[in-house]
């Protein structure tokens, strides 16, 4: 995204996925029609007004680096499961305290 005007897509893009009409902005945000009309049409924004909108929408913000793919940041976290899988904690399974085997 490199415009206001982007973002102002995305919000209308989502908002349609989510079959919710601009009126009804107020009930999830508490923002009147008008002023989120304004945002969908790319006016500038606070920050603390974006991030509201963004909850109200079901999106989160997210700060990668130039050039950096959000779908690779994606992929790094999903393969980190695979090692936390490894060092998954058998402390509350009672085999693991009470071997059978110890048992002479």
């Amino acid at each position: 995204m490199k415009t206001i005007d982007d973002i102002a897509e995305l919000l209308v893009a989502q908002r349609k996925t989510l079959g919710i009409e601009q009126k009804d902005m107020y009930m999830r945000i508490g923002m009147k029609q008008q002023q989120y009309q304004r945002i969908e049409s790319g006016s500038d924004v606070r920050l603390s007004t974006l991030l509201r909108v963004l909850e109200g929408l079901d999106l989160e913000l997210s700060i990668v680096p130039r050039g950096k793919k959000v779908t690779s940041t994606l992929t790094e976290s999903t393969g980190n499961h695979a090692k936390n899988d490894e060092l998954k904690d058998d402390s509350d399974d009672l085999s693991f305290w009470f071997n059978s085997e110890d048992e002479v």
